[in-house]
């Protein structure tokens, strides 16, 4: 049984044309999108709500050379969007509508980034475009910008890490910590 279709002698050349430049565009899109750091998923399920996180978990350490990074205000500048992580920018899934800081987010899909200042203030960014490759923030696409709380850990953190924690009297807590910074903002399932 022959299992492979006939290709007219006229179309062969412009066919394999188009396969070469398919082939061509996948290894440069591959060769630009490869990963750097190991990536996790987290997931939590608070009062009735499933949340779900995705995303990149970058050392201290620099990959390439083994030296120590400044991570705040040194690789996650002051002032500019950072992907909340490496790699992809992070990804938000949450089943139902979450206050989130007090500000709603419907169920659905989003990536979040971080804004952190010199002044040791940060803002987490969720934003309604997903699918992004690092640094391809488009502000028109901000669902929100929320505040969120700081404070300063007892023991270094190598690996840049997220949490989604219950909390005893109810809704929950999402935690970034990273360097000697930890980042964090209540939450609630939205009635």
């Amino acid at each position: 049984m022959n299992v492979f279709l006939p290709v007219s002698r006229k179309l062969f050349p412009a066919a394999l044309i188009v396969f070469a430049a398919l082939c061509a565009d996948t290894s440069s899109l591959f060769a630009q999108q490869e990963r750097i750091s190991p990536h996790e998923t987290i997931s939590a399920v608070i009062d009735g709500n499933r949340a779900t996180i995705v995303y990149g978990r970058p050392h201290t350490k620099d990959p390439k050379t083994g030296a120590v990074r400044k991570i705040w205000g040194g690789l996650v500048p002051y002032g500019k969007v950072w992907r909340t992580g490496a790699d992809e920018a992070t990804l938000f899934i949450t089943q139902k509508a979450l206050l989130l800081g007090g500000t709603t987010v419907p169920a659905g899909t989003y990536t979040l980034w971080t804004l952190p200042q010199a002044d040791g203030s940060a803002q987490l960014v969720v934003s309604k475009q997903v699918g992004q490759w690092g640094e391809e923030y488009d502000p028109s696409q901000d669902l929100a910008r929320i505040d969120l709380a700081r404070e300063s850990l007892n023991s270094p953190v190598d690996q840049f890490t997220m949490a989604i924690e219950k909390k005893p009297g109810g809704g929950g807590t999402l935690k970034m910590s990273w360097e000697s910074t930890g980042f964090w903002v209540p939450f609630s399932v939205a009635k």
